[in-house]
């Protein structure tokens, strides 16, 4: 019956079907429970829930099926800890729980079914613990897939005996130690992701020697050391070693830095002793010489007018020097005015270098505006410009340049939506995380709007426009289409508008603006757009927002008695790994009481109010910036407040 619309419970009836051998409900619309009543079909051989929405917790009474060979359960809301009856089921070929809400340890009796010759998969829940060393006794699995969890300790050595292993994912967890040498064992893996977790010391040589090794992730990690030029790391579309700042050498095309060669020492003679004794007093005096020189020219540069500082910035030459001549190993974003690259400055600093597309008609007033809009912004929220180029390229092409401090997270865009490419630090945003972002960037329009001695109108406020740095603090960015607010008196005004055409992006562009009025309250708008999109974790161009739905509907709909509906669930189970997690664990130590449950629905429907009211259609009944920093600081402590 799969692949159906049935929606609803299953029937407890179905128990009476003692002589079902496959009960396939896979790809409908049906949730409830797992019934326990199927404990009852102990002649099933294939058991197909995938897909659906089925929840709660599934009953030890599964492990009556000790005929089963199949079971699919992936792509649920199954919560709790896998019951370790399923270690009966002695003839399990196949086992998907993966894209739940599971938790607990994996019981060692799931990974000590020598039957399971298929496909373990588990991946995408929220299991903790070690990878028991009972797994090495899954002598004939083909597919071993424990990938997105919370599992820690070392990778068990014990997998060697997993003799028969094609395809091994164990990224995005929290593994640490060295990779264990008895991996060299498995001399048929084809696939090996140990991608996003704390593996470090060497690259094992031996990956090199596994012949049937097609793909190797070992992404961001903190592996160090000299990478293989042989085998697979011969190739470089079959490798990822991306985040692992330590290693060194490889062939070419991975553009790792040269290991470094410790040469043995040797006696200076005589001839070298003598002119290097002579030479080193002129050195110096030469250096005292440009260091004077240095002071003088800094000394009249800094007298001079800031626009002539800002021509005055790096050259095409380092710039490109800095992105290893723009290269696409480098380009971290492109958006309509310019290509933004990760660059390494001379100075060794990493930094984001945004290199406007100058025959983009709009492209050079953007460079302008966006240097007047941040030369003189000081803000812990407001992303930092650095430097600046205007010069020409090899060919004699004009070439502008920004360069921002570099934003080790990305952008909140990357986090909210990740492909399926991208890599483990996109996880799922906690609860905490997503309330100090809406804040931060709160503050940043907030200082824009009524702090700054001319109010600034962003213009263009989305959520690939936030960027995150290591400590997870918002920064906003692109002041491409930014305006500052005037009054014909040269008053400023933060209700003054102009006419200017379209800005903006789209499912973020207030109705106003169809009319060319740019004003902070536009900003406003997209803020609350921004913030539904930050707690729903749906985009406001969502397929699903069509017709007449709104991503703005959507939530006011909501309100207050559904809101848990249209919320992101996983920021609620997402583990966090700083201070804020204890004292959030602290006030809800029992999430699913009446009373926790009740307080945190309180709050997060304050958070959508403030999201609804913002993004509200007519400019008049949107909320001011201040109102809402305020709000969201009084319903963050809220949250922090320990229980009395």
């Amino acid at each position: 019956m799969g692949d159906n619309l049935f929606y609803g419970n299953i029937p407890v009836g179905i128990g009476n079907l003692v002589n079902l051998s496959l009960l396939g409900f896979e790809g409908n619309n049906l949730s409830g429970s797992f019934p326990e009543v199927i404990g009852k079909l102990n002649k099933l051989e294939g058991l197909e829930l995938n897909a659906n929405k089925f929840s709660g917790f599934i009953p030890s009474s599964v492990g009556n099926l000790t005929v089963l060979s199949r079971l699919l359960m992936e792509e649920n809301r199954f919560e709790g800890s896998i019951p370790s009856s399923l270690g009966n089921c002695k003839k399990l070929q196949v086992l998907n729980l993966s894209s739940n809400n599971l938790n607990g340890t994996i019981p060692k009796e799931v990974v000590s079914l020598s039957s399971l010759s298929i496909s373990l998969v588990m991946s995408h829940n929220s299991l903790t613990g070690s990878l028991p060393p009972e797994v090495g006794k899954l002598t004939n699995l083909v597919e071993l897939d424990v990938s997105y969890n919370r599992l820690s300790g070392e990778i068990p050595s014990s997998l060697d005996s997993c003799i028969s292993l094609e395809r091994l994912y164990l990224g995005n967890n929290s593994f640490k130690g060295r990779i264990p040498v008895s991996l060299k064992s498995l001399r048929g893996l084809a696939e090996l992701d140990l991608s996003c977790n704390n593996l470090s010391g060497k690259v094992p040589q031996f990956f090199s020697k596994l012949l049937s090794l097609r793909h190797l992730n070992l992404s961001y990690n903190e592996l160090d050391g000299e990478i293989s030029r042989e085998g697979i790391f011969a190739n470089a579309s079959a490798i990822s070693i991306v985040g692992n700042d330590k290693l060194c050498g490889g062939i070419q095309k991975l553009q790792l830095p040269e290991c470094s060669r410790k040469n043995p020492r040797k006696r200076l003679s005589l001839k070298i002793v003598i002119p290097v004794t002579v030479s080193v007093p002129i050195f110096i005096l030469l250096l005292a010489a440009l260091v004077i020189y240095h002071i003088v020219k800094t000394s009249r540069r800094q007298s001079a007018p800031p626009s002539n500082e800002w021509q005055s910035g790096l050259s095409y030459l380092k710039i490109s020097n800095a992105t290893d001549n723009f290269s696409e190993e480098n380009l971290i974003g492109s958006g309509s005015f310019g290509s933004v690259y990760k660059g390494t400055l001379a100075d060794g600093e990493t930094a984001a270098i945004k290199v406007l597309k100058l025959q983009q008609q709009g492209a050079l007033k953007s460079f302008i505006d966006e240097c007047n809009a941040l030369t003189s912004i000081r803000h812990r929220n407001i992303l930092k410009i650095v430097s600046s180029c205007s010069s020409v390229d090899y060919e004699g092409n004009d070439f502008k340049a920004l360069v921002f401090e570099f934003m080790r997270n990305g952008n909140l865009d990357q986090w909210l939506h990740p492909s399926t490419d991208e890599y483990c630090h996109f996880k799922k945003l906690s609860l905490m995380q997503r309330l100090n972002i809406v804040i931060d960037v709160a503050s940043a329009l907030d200082y824009l709007h009524n702090q700054y001695d001319t109010p600034i109108a962003h213009c263009d406020l989305k959520s690939s426009n936030v960027l995150l740095d290591e400590g997870m603090i918002a920064h906003v960015g692109d002041f491409g289409l930014a305006k500052f607010l005037f009054e014909e008196s040269n008053t400023p005004s933060k209700n003054q508008t102009m006419s200017n055409g379209l800005k903006g992006s789209v499912g973020y562009i207030p109705p106003e603006y169809i009319n060319g009025h740019v004003s902070i309250l536009g900003d406003i708008y997209s803020y609350g757009i921004l913030l539904l999109e930050i707690f729903t974790g749906k985009r406001p161009t969502d397929d699903m927002f069509k017709d007449d739905l709104s991503i703005h509907k959507f939530v006011l709909m909501a309100l207050p008695s559904h809101v848990m509906d249209v919320l992101d669930l996983s920021m609620l189970l997402e583990e966090e790994n700083d201070h804020e997690k204890h004292e959030e664990e602290d006030l809800f130590p029992d999430i699913e009481s009446q009373v926790a449950q009740k307080k945190l629905e309180e709050c997060l429907v304050s958070v959508m109010r403030i999201g609804v009211m913002c993004s509200a259609a007519s400019p008049r009944d949107r909320v001011g910036m201040k109102f809402v920093v305020n709000n969201l600081q009084a319903i963050r402590s809220k949250i922090r407040m320990r229980e009395e």
